[in-house]
């Protein structure tokens, strides 16, 4: 009995060395790619970095200042709202329309799901330069089919009145996949007594997916609304590929106008100091998402 006293605390002690060991790899990766780069970042948005290596003086609040009186930041940040709401509608409507049809028991269903998901496969490259070509004014398969209704060629991409729906179309098309297959996982798990219930009452089809669908897609609704905007606000590559935040800045994003600030015009402290300030906005969101949704479940 002493020897087994004696040797216990060294198999704890060992037990807690291979759990840290176990964990040793994340944490490496943590440090190194998000807890120093927000540092790293923090301390650059107080000091006066630039790419070239000059002027790393201590500025305090200084380009947050700045960056609360810059016009084009401000700019940019609407234009990231504007794109937010316009694409953060359909990619939840649409994908809950097709997730319901395909739940249907529409034949070949295997066919409609892929073809539904495929785009989300696709790179950001390959579908910028996709629409691109769509959206061309001379070869662009979209002027080619309103030609024959006699309307005029265009410039989807190069007239500010349409250049951020352009995107936005762009990008509901690439991204619904992701959003039909958790409404698609959702629908499955909802019990088929019910709407054998609901039926056997006399119920419908609108008065079954309004008294039963709805209601148990809410937390899933709630998600993908969450994840939606989320990924809306941080919006870069497809408005970057395709119109390069033009025309006349007209869709440039939060991200691109930093991408511009930092590595363009070289003011990494200036930089630093705008993609801080969005991302307090964006915890913001998150943190009023979340208290609304808390409320509604209370």
């Amino acid at each position: 009995m002493s020897l087994l006293r004696i040797s216990a605390p060294g198999r704890d002690a060992a037990r807690h060395w291979h759990g840290w060991a176990f964990c040793a790899p994340f944490l490496v990766f943590f440090l190194l790619f998000l807890a120093w780069p927000l540092v790293n970042g923090l301390w650059l948005s107080v000091t006066g970095t630039s790419l070239t290596g000059a002027h790393t003086e201590f500025t305090g609040l200084a380009n947050y200042a700045a960056a609360l009186g810059d016009a084009d930041m401000w700019r940019s940040l609407g234009n990231t709202v504007w794109f937010t709401v316009l694409s953060t509608v359909p990619l939840v409507v649409i994908a809950l329309a097709l997730a319901v049809l395909v739940n249907l028991g529409l034949p070949a269903q295997w066919l409609w799901r892929l073809s539904f998901f495929a785009p989300y496969l696709l790179a950001s490259t390959v579908v910028s330069m996709l629409f691109a070509w769509l959206y061309n004014p001379q070869l662009g398969l979209v002027d080619s089919f309103l030609r024959q209704f006699g309307v005029a060629p265009i410039a989807w991409l190069n007239d500010p009145k349409t250049a951020m729906w352009a995107v936005v179309i762009a990008t509901v098309w690439w991204t619904i996949g992701f959003n039909f297959l958790l409404y698609v996982a959702a629908l499955q798990n909802i019990p088929a007594q019910h709407y054998e219930a609901a039926s056997l009452d006399g119920a419908g089809g609108w008065r079954q997916f309004v008294s039963i669908t709805l209601p148990q897609l809410t937390p899933t609704t709630v998600l993908v609304t969450i994840l939606q905007v989320l990924a809306s606000l941080k919006v870069f590559d497809q408005i970057y590929q395709m119109t390069g935040g033009g025309p006349g800045g007209s869709t440039r994003s939060v991200v691109e106008y930093v991408f511009e600030t930092g590595l363009t015009g070289f003011r990494l402290g200036y930089a630093a100091a705008i993609s801080y300030i969005f991302f307090f906005l964006i915890v913001i969101v998150s943190l009023v998402q979340i208290a609304a949704t808390r409320r509604r479940n209370h």
